[in-house]
């Protein structure tokens, strides 16, 4: 039998690939069970016998393919074939490419997750104030309320302008009673909240005396009260200026018995 390092091989036929190891696992095989070889002086049976192992075909249920053929033909044949829509990565630039981009993509996801967030903070913030204003409009309101229902309302007569001005009196600390006032009002002006005098000194010097207790435009701006009307006309208002003068000059109007 010639030795297989007498065979002469090309360049092509030493590519080792996986039909090629088959292949020649075959032709080995082949040769080794040929009955009759030139060692025993049969160079024309062995001509005859010889395989040609580019023509031959084996399957992987082939008694005459070797194990090693068997096992990765098998392997081949039971490879699933890939989907249609997977994508295949050709080149380590490719990969690169690919888990930049899966990489974007969760930067992006957690950049929009970060904005929700940042919205819904603000939402709620401008919720949260909106509440705190409302409530604080609500509460200004009730003590508004609380405010005028606590304020006692007055009669638009003599009786209600002078409980009036003894109410803010009280707050300002100015001394005068009820009888006090209305005694100097009768006298002064009837009660008459429009009454003026136009014919002493006063009148003559330009400064008549005004209202219900008949008070001139000097002493009326010197000793007016805030929260008052700056109105000599005005009854309560002329009430607490006139008052104030009165407990300035004479300590309170009910020392006052006379024009003052």
């Amino acid at each position: 039998m010639p030795s297989i390092s007498s065979l002469s091989l090309s360049s092509k036929a030493k590519k080792i690939s996986t039909i090629g190891i088959g292949t020649a696992g075959a032709a080995a095989l082949a040769l080794t069970v040929l009955p009759g070889t030139a060692h025993h002086g049969d160079a024309g049976q062995a001509t005859a016998k010889k395989v040609q192992a580019d023509s031959v075909a084996f399957s992987s249920d082939s008694s005459v393919l070797p194990a090693q053929g068997k096992d990765l033909t098998a392997q081949q044949q039971s490879m699933a074939p890939a989907p249609a829509d997977t994508r295949q990565v050709a080149s380590v630039k490719n990969a690169a490419t690919t888990a930049k981009s899966f990489t974007s993509t969760d930067e992006a996801a957690a950049a929009i997750k970060a904005d929700a967030e940042k919205r819904a903070a603000k939402a709620a913030a401008r919720q949260k104030a909106e509440a705190a204003a409302a409530k604080e409009r609500a509460a200004k309101a009730a003590a508004d309320r609380s405010k005028r229902a606590a304020a006692p309302s007055y009669p638009d007569n003599l009786d209600g302008w002078i409980r009036e001005a003894r109410a803010i009196m009280a707050k300002h600390g100015i001394p005068g009673s009820y009888e006090g006032i209305k005694r100097n009002i009768i006298r002064e002006s009837a009660g008459d909240p429009r009454a003026i005098n136009n014919w002493d000194i006063n009148a003559r010097n330009g400064v008549p005396s005004k209202g219900l207790l008949q008070v001139i435009k000097p002493t009326f701006d010197t000793y007016h009260v805030e929260g008052t009307a700056w109105d000599q006309y005005d009854p309560v208002a002329n009430i607490v200026a006139a008052c104030n003068y009165a407990a300035d000059r004479y300590g309170s109007m009910d020392n006052v018995n006379s024009a003052y």
